[in-house]
């Protein structure tokens, strides 16, 4: 099975919801969750801090130059992502599908290369 990277983005400044809506936001990224977890298609899920507190590092000559701050400016950034494995596309983007309507955010489904190919 090929394995997806699932990219959650969060607009840039955007407020969290209030309480009561994250409470229900999260409850249901738990059951998305758990019915990957159900279908074997789960790998591992990651929450990432704001772009600021990024760090870029970048060859220069014989050097390694390290700036503050994402690589890019944007109007939004990966907020989190998902690993997961299926058989083919179409089924990621379901469970891609399934996961976006619980998170109303931005998702960008991309397969990941194996470790034979280049």
């Amino acid at each position: 099975m090929t394995k997806y990277l699932l990219s959650v983005y969060q607009p840039t400044g955007a407020e969290p919801p209030p309480p009561d809506v994250l409470d229900k936001i999260m409850q249901d990224v738990a059951a998305w969750q758990d019915e990957l977890k159900a279908a074997g298609a789960w790998v591992f899920t990651g929450r990432l801090h704001a772009p600021a507190t990024a760090t870029v590092l970048q060859q220069s000559g014989d050097d390694v130059l390290m700036t503050d701050g994402p690589f890019t400016e944007g109007k939004e950034y990966i907020a989190g992502f998902t690993i997961i494995q299926a058989p083919d596309l179409d089924a990621a983007l379901e469970w891609g599908r399934k996961f976006s309507r619980v998170v109303a955010l931005p998702l960008e489904v991309r397969p990941m290369l194996d470790d034979d190919e280049s």
